[in-house]
């Protein structure tokens, strides 16, 4: 069924050529893969989601998946989440598809019925287990149950069809209802849909024969499947291709590999997760089809972020089409960048999941945190500006360079400031940071669309005022960023005491035991960074990142999961906060975890409820005096080689008075504005907006 690459003068040929699924051609081996905005969960969302997928669409994606709806209550993600279960339902879609179309894209529905994950009362389950992931005890499926939550699965992928759906995933990976069946581990049934494989696995196939059966033989079918649970107990390889083999003899068109289940303690779509982490499973699983003579296209994803990696991955035959999601938030023209040559102009995905995972856990929309529009295309609109100003924008942090680039776009003559010697602010510490390298692509965007917009950029140039006031500019951005607290701990002016910039920057050596002050995302940050031997960061090591997080060939162990084997540490850390509680609780909601456990894999003591008394000379190193609780109880002395303040930020923003002193109009954006906790969507997103509306 796939077609030949295209030819050798096109950038991306394997990336870049159609797919023949028989009764129809996709354009290109790009799929925008499902991922839920929270644009699923409302009637008043749809025009917006027609305009987040049509633009999308005339980026060039050859097919696009929308976001999980349930096919019944059951099967919600959280209660009154998106369904499609009522031909009124369908009619609402139609707007989504007819934007699509009318763009010449193609996009299919998934249908998702969440099982024991749903966060509601109604949920149900092959048995009655809980997940760790909900507080919802489910009611066990009877037979009866069964049957009526297939036939609510092939409704709608019929009710998907009416309402102009080129297609539909059947999404039966990451733990969800159809994945519970599979495993003993969520299926302890001794009835015909329990028991042996054969019975384990009858729901999907009876879900995959019967929507086949239903919407005929031109209709997109894809199968979402777990080809590596990572838990315990999980399918074992050979489970795996037996059903992939039964799904394509059941009427699937396409087969999407799915990693990982949603309580599993293995990361797969984080940025300190290697890009491509999961492509040689998919060429384990196609590698097998194609050795029993069966053709169907297989997709793989997983942090692949850029053409490079996918035209890697298709040309190794680790796949026939390339599934990316988050990139297509990040950048909607992804594929025509590509296609004329022009990646380095491509707004990368970092995988940071602030914006969208967070906010989809959170019941908010979701968005990007490097691309503010995703998701709000129809309120966020960057459009020529009534009158061409000339604007000032004071610091190329991620607030600056997001305001100036979009100020540009609009008409506006612009002039960008910074002190430093390269654009980039806070991000050129944190892409220091083992598994943060992808923010180095960041830079590398903003770069290239400097160039392009025509900002004139004064790199080393630190202006005053007065400097401003004589260039007679028509308003003023301050987007000049923040300066570390200071605590104001007895001694911390002793030498070996020491700021987070200059530990990032490497300025200073830090000995072997060392304490953090501050336990917020700069200390973890820092700790990472201390923790990791010099130049080894498992995110750009594949073989060591599967090994730190005991990851195994699934067809040498269920489920793929062992053991991790971890490198020790570089250095002993202390992490100290002065609030009680768990350290790090205000990280991410769905990357806060990950970097908590791998301090834990790292022996970093973690203490909280702390009191900095003092610090003072101790033999060749330094003694940190703490105390806890507001009694200053258990008075202890921590003896390290140094001590790194990361202990918050205040904003930098003295042109602020003498700019509107002087009658100039003056805006305060990013850290300068607010500085809490370094926030970059925050901040691009506020010099974003601000930018539109001048």
């Amino acid at each position: 069924m796939a077609t030949s690459p295209t030819s050798l003068t096109s950038p991306y040929p394997h990336l870049l050529a159609p797919l023949d699924l028989g009764f129809t051609t996709l354009k290109n081996r790009v799929l925008m893969g499902s991922m839920h905005t929270g644009l699923e969960d409302g009637r008043k969302h749809f025009p917006a989601m027609a305009a987040y997928f049509a633009e999308r669409a005339r980026g060039g994606v050859g097919l696009m998946v929308t976001g999980g709806f349930a096919p019944n209550i059951a099967g919600w993600t959280k209660p009154f989440a998106g369904m499609l279960a009522s031909a009124g339902a369908a009619r609402r879609h139609q707007q989504v598809t007819s934007a699509v179309h009318a763009e010449g894209g193609k996009i299919a529905l998934q249908i998702l019925h969440t099982g024991r994950y749903g966060y509601h009362p109604l949920c149900v389950a092959p048995s009655r287990i809980q997940s760790p992931i909900s507080p919802f005890t489910p009611r066990e499926l009877s037979a009866a149950g069964i049957e009526r939550q297939i036939r609510a699965f092939v409704r709608c992928a019929m009710l998907a069809r009416d309402a102009g759906y080129d297609g539909v995933e059947i999404m039966g990976s990451e733990g969800y209802l159809i994945n519970q069946f599979l495993v003993t581990h969520t299926n302890q049934r001794t009835d015909d849909w329990g028991g042996s494989y054969a019975r384990r696995m009858r729901l999907a196939i009876e879900i995959v024969r019967r929507t086949r059966e239903a919407v005929g033989p031109d209709f997109i079918l894809i199968y979402r499947l777990s080809i590596i649970d990572l838990i315990p107990g999980g399918s074992s390889w050979d489970e795996v291709v037996l059903l992939a083999k039964a799904v394509q003899a059941a009427g699937a068109t396409l087969i999407n590999s799915g990693i990982g289940w949603h309580e599993s303690r293995v990361p797969t779509i984080a940025t300190s997760v290697p890009r491509g982490a999961f492509t040689w499973v998919t060429k384990k699983l196609r590698d097998e089809l194609r050795a029993a003579g069966l053709t169907i296209p297989v997709i793989t994803g997983n942090r692949v972020n850029m053409p490079e990696v996918a035209e890697q991955v298709l040309s190794s035959g680790c796949a026939d089409m390339i599934s990316m999601a988050r990139p297509f938030l990040a950048d909607p023209e992804f594929v025509n960048k590509a296609a004329q040559g022009r990646s380095n102009e491509i707004n990368t995905c970092i995988a940071c999941n602030q914006a969208c995972l967070d906010h989809a856990f959170k019941a908010r929309l979701a968005s990007c945190l490097v691309n503010p529009r995703a998701g709000h295309e129809l309120s966020l609109i960057i459009k020529l500006a009534p009158a061409r100003k000339r604007m000032a924008v004071i610091g190329a942090g991620p607030a600056g360079l997001a305001a100036a680039t979009t100020l540009a776009e609009r008409g506006h003559s612009v002039d960008l400031f910074d002190s430093a010697s390269m654009i980039g602010g806070q991000f050129n510490l944190a892409k220091r940071v083992p598994g943060k390298e992808e923010f180095e692509e960041t830079l590398r965007y903003f770069g290239q669309r400097l160039a392009r917009t025509g900002v004139r950029l004064h790199l080393n140039t630190r202006v005053e005022a007065a400097d401003l006031l004589v260039k007679a500019f028509d308003e003023v951005i301050l987007a000049t960023g923040v300066k570390p607290r200071n605590p104001r701990i007895p001694g911390q002016d002793l030498p070996g005491v020491l700021s987070y910039i200059d530990v990032l920057l490497g300025k200073h050596s830090v000995g072997q035991r060392v304490a953090l002050i501050g336990a917020g995302g700069i200390g973890f940050d820092v700790a990472e960074f201390l923790v990791t031997q010099p130049g080894h960061s498992t995110a750009l090591d594949l073989p060591a990142w599967l090994a730190e997080w005991g990851v195994a060939d699934p067809a040498a162990v269920r489920g793929g999961v062992v053991r991790p084997v971890c490198t020790p540490p570089e250095r002993h850390v202390t992490l100290l906060q002065r609030k009680p509680g768990k350290l790090g609780k205000n990280l991410g909601k769905t990357t806060g975890w990950i970097h908590r456990a791998a301090l834990k894999t790292k022996n970093v003591e973690m203490l909280s409820g702390v009191n900095y008394e003092r610090i003072v000379a101790h033999g060749s190193g330094l003694g940190l005096f703490i105390t806890f609780g507001d009694q200053h109880k258990d008075a202890t002395v921590l003896e390290v080689n140094n001590i790194v303040l990361c202990a918050g930020q205040e904003p930098l923003r003295e042109l602020l008075e003498p700019l509107r002193a002087a009658g100039v109009k003056t805006h305060l954006i990013g850290g300068a504005d607010e500085a809490s906790e370094l926030d970059a969507k925050r901040a691009i997103d506020q010099g974003t907006r601000l930018a539109a509306a001048l």
